[in-house]
């Protein structure tokens, strides 16, 4: 069978693409472990940085919201109040449950195309063709380690993404680097259980997000710095709101922006927790690491060049992520050299989210230079969503291939579609 779209992961921007490509009619699969950055690279105890109006996934009707799976589990969806990551997690089950098409939990090895479109191969060898793929891969294949601490044995160094619980490093040393939320808050969970912790930073001073304002505001408060889901602020608010209109600015001035915008701040909830437990090193980075009996040494740059070294049993670098297009392994050589990429070497992406290779688009990190920060966020998913299936439709010429349809509750979870009569 020839599908006409493969949806390729199943995060919040994979669901919601998912969503509204069925309901659109198109003859899709979607294949991915539903939230599995969530549920499998995330601690417990963690929470959500946006606010919960900001951290809906996107179906046409709007109908199975944040608040909505809060309301029927018995809890609080309210500005303000941090959501748990379990929680946001199981969110995006109970969505993928009512609003996608039963999704294949397999992982899909390899990408290739050919002349009618694309072939898709699974991690169990079977092979699927598509005349269009939607890739929504999340960050996990864009994870960025300094070059310092490349190479160490993961006993010693991993990424903040590596853990799903820190047990296993309570009544260590532990260093973790970097400056942004999830720095600071793998920190205060560390030191919680009992582990010595330190931050080190190259900012000279950490950065903490305010305390929102009310979401009811006096209408001069309101004009004056509107709400986002991206924080509040006209800047703010054009990076959230209007990303098709972000995608019309200069290109040197869309990779600034993308580079630089919401750079690494902590959360107004979990500064009181860092600062009475972890101690803090702003304003050094590393410049070589080393194994050492007992752990690694690492040696360490202020910023005014003075040197010094330390000690520590382990490092969790949480230095964030690096949208490339060579680091989408999935894709065939053929296929990833042939996408154009921007200077900073993500891919290009024209205004339905397609890159330069038709059929192929591209969702969430890996096209924040193309429409603007708010693709770094769940927020993002909802005009990504229906700009790409709209985008796919085009590339079709509006003639989805009748057949079957997935829809939700309609078997299994993995396998085959149900016969939807189009």
């Amino acid at each position: 069978m020839m599908y006409d779209l493969l949806v390729v992961g199943a995060g919040p921007y994979g669901l919601s693409i998912a969503s509204h490509a069925a309901a659109a009619g198109l003859n899709l699969r979607v294949f991915g472990r539903p939230m599995a950055s969530w549920r499998d690279h995330m601690p417990g105890g963690m929470f959500l940085k946006s606010e919960p109006w900001a951290s809906n996934l996107s179906d046409p009707a709007g109908r199975w919201k944040l608040d909505a799976y809060c309301a029927e589990q018995g809890m609080t969806a309210r500005h303000a109040e941090p959501i748990p990551v379990e929680a946001f997690a199981a969110y995006g089950l109970w969505f993928a449950r009512n609003a996608v098409p039963p999704v294949d939990e397999r992982t899909i090895a390899r990408v290739a195309s050919h002349a009618d479109g694309f072939t898709a191969v699974t991690e169990d060898g079977e092979a699927l063709r598509a005349r269009t793929v939607a890739l929504a891969v999340g960050v996990m294949p864009f994870i960025e380690v300094p070059a310092a601490l490349r190479g160490l044995h993961p006993t010693l160094v991993t990424h903040s993404s590596h853990h799903s619980d820190l047990g296993h490093l309570q009544g260590k040393d532990v260093t973790v680097i970097g400056g942004g939320q999830a720095a600071l808050e793998t920190a205060a969970l560390l030191a919680e259980q009992g582990t010595r912790v330190r931050v080190l930073a190259r900012a000279e001073r950490l950065r903490w997000n305010d305390v929102p304002p009310a979401l009811e505001r006096s209408r001069w408060q309101s004009v004056r710095s509107p709400h986002s889901g991206l924080g509040p602020g006209w800047r703010n608010w054009f990076y959230s709101e209007r990303p098709g209109l972000f995608r019309r600015l200069p290109e040197a001035t869309r990779s600034r922006i993308a580079a630089t915008a919401l750079g690494p701040a902590g959360a107004w909830w979990v500064r009181e927790r860092v600062e009475r437990a972890v101690d803090l090193l702003p304003g050094h980075q590393v410049t070589a690491a080393a194994a050492v009996p007992g752990g690694l040494r690492l040696d360490l740059t202020d910023h005014r060049g003075a040197r010094r070294s330390l000690e520590t049993e382990h490092v969790i670098a949480a230095t964030g992520f690096k949208a490339h297009r060579d680091r989408l392994g999935l894709l065939s050589t053929e296929l990833r050299g042939s996408m154009a990429a921007l200077p900073d070497g993500s891919p290009a992406v024209g205004h339905g989210f397609e890159s330069s290779h038709p059929g192929l688009f591209l969702a969430g990190l890996v096209t924040a230079s193309g429409f603007g920060p708010a693709m770094r966020f769940v927020h993002g998913a909802t005009y990504t969503a229906s700009t790409l299936v709209q985008g796919v439709r085009r590339r079709l010429g509006s003639t989805p291939v009748r057949g079957t349809v997935p829809v939700p509750g309609s078997g299994a979870r993995s396998g085959a579609p149900s016969p939807v009569r189009g």
